[in-house]
């Protein structure tokens, strides 16, 4: 009885899922869609990206790292001479 049971849950489960996104996944496409075609269209829009875009030939660097802190000479250990034996 309990096998006949969960598998009876689980057909229903899957079959209430496959109803729920024939539903819903058109509507959520037709609204990306629509978003996608009103940014398109808009011409204020291109306007500001051909503003944003710089002109050809020239660099525009977003991120530089930052570099190290050079330490006083104090901290950084001590100095060893050594001679090279051939």
């Amino acid at each position: 009885m309990g096998l006949i049971k969960f598998i009876f849950i689980t057909i229903m489960v899957l079959w209430l899922i496959r109803l729920l996104i024939r539903l819903i996944f058109p509507l959520v496409l037709k609204n990306m869609f629509s978003k996608m075609q009103q940014t398109a269209a808009d011409p204020r829009q291109q306007q500001q990206q051909q503003r944003r875009r710089a002109p050809e030939g020239s660099i525009n660097i977003d991120y530089v790292p930052p570099q190290p802190k050079k330490g006083n000479a104090d901290k950084l250990g001590d100095f060893v001479e050594y001679e090279e034996v051939k």
